[in-house]
């Protein structure tokens, strides 16, 4: 059975209170409730924040922490950098790899990419790592082949004996941040997709792995999305960073 999950990407909000208060308050919600063993809630903070945020997170069922991002190398004369043995010591068991934003902004290509992955799973971590394509890929018909060439960007790095920590997170970048959505059947239909290259490429396992839906999902849409055969849960930004819109998106997943 594939693990259901909603993971709330704070990206770079919330001062050190506030962190810590939308943190107990999502915790304290959670813990009330009664959630099939396969939910996860994951919370995503920033890198000063990860080790409180893993400790409120770590007394509560059904509740992990990831960081945002990680180096791309082991240890070293990499200033500002955080290695993913480090978040792997902070309490954290989660990490993103390759969001649109760090591909956009950072200049993060596949050689980066490939080798954070590595560093993740050699740490122990479960890498969310995310792929999709932008407007115009979208509109001229070359999607597939984009998320095709992002996905073998993973497939190179991380065998079959390590795949229990491997998620997939689709996120149209035309949908990050600007309010638009990929309806259900365009999701359902990259999911589907990501699924059959995953089984192509693993056998029956690549049908174990989790697939997230990202870009603007909220409390309005998500029952919709989650109920797609493909769609195992959310990558959550905006949404994530209120604690009662969070929880509505969680109480989403099919039981």
């Amino acid at each position: 059975m594939r693990k259901k999950i909603v993971a709330g990407n704070w990206k770079m909000n919330k001062s050190y209170p506030e962190a810590i208060s939308l943190a107990l308050d999502i915790t304290k919600e959670l813990s009330h409730k009664i959630v099939p063993a396969h939910f996860e809630a994951v919370l995503f903070p920033p890198f000063p924040f990860l080790r409180p945020v893993s400790e409120i997170t770590f007394a509560a069922p059904h509740m992990q922490t990831g960081a945002q991002n990680c180096a791309s190398e082991r240890s070293g004369a990499y200033t500002g950098e955080v290695s993913a043995e480090m978040i792997t010591s902070c309490g954290a068991t989660y990490v993103i790899i390759g969001h649109s934003e760090r591909r956009a902004l950072y200049k993060e290509d596949c050689h980066i990419i490939r080798k954070k992955i590595n560093e993740a799973i050699s740490a122990g971590l479960t890498a969310i790592v995310c792929v999709g394509e932008q407007l115009e890929q979208r509109k001229n018909g070359t999607f597939r082949d984009v998320i095709d060439t992002q996905l073998h960007e993973i497939f190179e790095v991380v065998p079959s004996g390590k795949i229990a920590h491997l998620v997939i997170a689709y996120e149209p970048v035309w949908a990050i941040g600007t309010g638009e959505t990929a309806s259900p059947q365009q999701a359902e239909e990259v999911h589907f997709f990501i699924r059959e290259k995953l089984i192509a490429n693993y056998g029956q396992d690549g049908a174990s792995v989790s697939l997230l839906y990202g870009g603007s999902c909220n409390p309005s849409n998500a029952s919709k999305l989650f109920a797609c055969e493909n769609i195992d849960g959310g990558l959550i930004g905006g949404a994530s960073l209120n604690a009662e819109q969070f929880i509505a998106i969680f109480d989403s997943l099919p039981q």
